[in-house]
């Protein structure tokens, strides 16, 4: 009789284990993001992407000196292979290493922004940027918010709301828009534009501040 306890001790951990398993963690596990510790896992860069063409860097933490690079490209690092991703409907490909997310993405060892856009891509042009005001919230470590609702045209956390670019709403298909890990970076590049990266896939995209 004395084995019993012992006999469900270590049946209740073996259960553990495999439920643990199965919901991957902090990792995420799919085409996108995370489940690699090159990507994701909890990591915050240290710093936003830095202006291309060497700028200066953005007020709020964009790291200096950063190579020019086209979206699609490593910043600071190798660049990512151009061209459409294989069955991608027609978006670019990210993977820039084996094992990394076909996403934008940062690369958790040595903090390059992978795939940041280029200032000329029109698509980030606004007419009137900031139309709803500046985030003042809190960006970079230290400022990590919880999702708490919503989808990419609208989300927010923090009595704050947020919308994904319409031409990125294919990199968030894995996002738990419930509870996921958020921080919020400045955009160097795109004036009106931040950048928002979850730290549980390590992927980011380009979402405007709706107040």
């Amino acid at each position: 009789m004395r084995k019993l306890p012992a006999v469900f001790a270590i049946l209740a951990a073996c259960l553990w284990c495999n439920a643990y398993a199965q919901h991957g963690g902090e990792h995420g596990g799919n085409e996108h993001g995370g489940g690699h510790a090159e990507v994701g896992g909890g990591h915050v860069p240290a710093h936003g992407p830095a202006a291309h063409g060497g700028g200066a860097p953005g007020a709020r933490g964009a790291a200096p000196g950063g190579a020019p690079a086209e979206r699609g490209m490593a910043h600071g690092g190798a660049p990512a292979e151009r061209g459409v991703a294989p069955g991608g409907g027609g978006r670019e490909n990210f993977r820039d290493q084996p094992g990394h997310p076909n996403a934008p993405h940062v690369d958790a060892r040595t903090d390059n922004w992978v795939g940041h856009a280029a200032p000329n891509d029109q698509r980030f042009h606004l007419d009137h940027p900031f139309a709803h005001g500046r985030f003042n919230g809190g960006f970079g470590p230290g400022h990590v918010w919880r999702l708490a609702g919503g989808g990419p045209s609208r989300f927010w956390f923090n009595g704050w709301y947020w919308s994904v670019a319409p031409w990125e709403f294919g990199y968030v298909s894995d996002w738990d828009w419930g509870a996921d890990p958020i921080v919020i970076y400045d955009d160097p590049d795109h004036p009106g534009w931040y950048i928002a990266y979850n730290s549980r896939l390590g992927t980011y995209v380009e979402v405007q501040y709706l107040g």
